[in-house]
């Protein structure tokens, strides 16, 4: 058996599914129909490719599987109805020849008769995200997420939105869906996204950008992103022990990703506007602009973080600013910044934060916030470094 077959296929489902299900999607409108097609494919790939081997083209291969469950049911359908069935109009071009439609599919998702559940279906049709995984995002159960992402698939084929790149004016107004969605596909799957799924995003970034270069939050997000990433291979030592950001090398820091960030904000502030995506980019450059063994300019710092306020203000952010306070203003000051932060008892970095500054002032309820930090971590080498630093302050307690 090759054991490299399910390996590629789960390859091709996360770097492919998107631009596969645009294309299959995009005469019909149909998303679901489109989607079980995909998945027919799938499943016969998990199949077929052991036995026969992995294609050559992998994608070509699933495209035309899939094209073929659709022309089925599509003739299967003009059988009960007698209506005659035209190949021709169903019919793809070759995935090589084939431009690259996830943009269309994300803005037939940001259209806004869907709503609110413009960005769980971009999260679910172009990045391949569950329900499951949707909801615990937004708080919201399994199940009510996915009668809305239904409700939304078949309000697309009831009418018919088409999957067409707009305007300029209208491209702009549609824009900030796709830019939310595709944030938060980069924020669910933070810090250790998988290989495949994080260069898709920052390609996918890529194009809004290049279909959008009148937009100063598109460059704005590619800022943050390529910031964001530069700063990965730095998070964890040689012998994958976490780093927290102050304490990393700068010198493991990905220079052409950092390089590439200040292009996109350069081009960004060019515009003349500002955004939330923008300023957490400059956030993001102070970072980077970090010296070896130097804080970051904490001033700064909270400067940006008080902009964002005001602009877009999000727990996560809330947080953050919190920890910025601490070295401005000292732990207590940090604290209360954290205390006032509504609704965030959820939050990891809430409670590794406030075990750090309830360390710094000797309380003993550190040790219990460091309980709870460690109960909401899923990355192993952040579990690993809480439960040390909970395990160093218990002989002095």
């Amino acid at each position: 058996m090759n054991v490299d077959a399910g390996v590629r296929a789960e390859t091709a489902a996360r770097t492919s599914y998107g631009r596969l299900l645009a294309l299959l999607a995009a005469r019909t409108h149909d998303l679901a129909a489109a989607e079980d097609a995909l998945a027919d494919a799938f499943e016969r790939a998990l199949t077929r490719w052991p036995v026969d081997g992995v294609p050559d083209d992998p994608d070509a291969w699933l495209l035309t599987v899939a094209r073929n469950r659709q022309r089925d049911r599509w003739r299967s359908a003009a059988e009960r109805t007698s209506v005659p069935f035209d190949d021709a109009a169903h019919d793809l071009p070759e995935l090589g020849a084939a431009a690259d439609r996830r943009l269309e599919l994300l803005l037939v998702c940001a259209h806004p008769d869907l709503g609110a559940a413009g960005v769980p279906l971009m999260l679910n049709t172009v990045l391949g995200f569950t329900a499951a995984q949707i909801g615990a995002a937004f708080l919201v159960p399994t199940a009510t997420m996915a009668a809305r992402l239904t409700r939304a698939k078949k309000r697309i084929a009831q009418d018919r939105i088409p999957f067409a790149v707009p305007d300029d004016a209208s491209l702009a107004a549609r824009l900030d869906p796709v830019l939310e969605a595709i944030y938060a596909s980069y924020a669910i799957e933070w810090p250790t996204p998988p290989r495949e799924r994080h260069a898709l995003l920052l390609g996918l970034v890529g194009t809004v950008v290049e279909a959008a270069p009148s937009v100063a939050e598109a460059h704005g997000l590619a800022a943050l992103m390529y910031l964001s990433s530069a700063r990965l291979p730095a998070r964890v030592d040689e012998d994958g022990r976490y780093v927290p950001l102050a304490q990393q090398d700068p010198g493991r820091w990905d220079r052409d990703l950092i390089a590439a960030g200040h292009r996109r904000l350069r081009a960004a502030h060019a515009l003349g506007t500002v955004g939330r995506f923008q300023l957490e980019a400059s956030i993001g450059a102070v970072h980077c602009a970090r010296p070896p063994g130097e804080p970051p300019d904490w001033p700064v710092l909270l400067r940006l973080y008080d902009a964002l306020a005001v602009i877009a203000p999000t727990r996560g952010a809330s947080v953050a600013r919190a920890a910025v306070v601490a070295e401005t203003d000292g732990a207590r000051a940090g604290l209360a910044a954290l205390d006032a932060v509504d609704g965030a008892e959820r939050l990891q970095s809430v409670w590794a934060l406030r075990a750090h500054l309830l360390d710094r002032v000797g309380d003993h309820a550190a040790e219990s916030a460091y309980a709870k930090a460690v109960s909401l971590t899923t990355d192993p080498a952040e579990r690993e470094y809480l439960a040390g630093r909970a395990r160093r302050i218990r002989p002095h307690r």
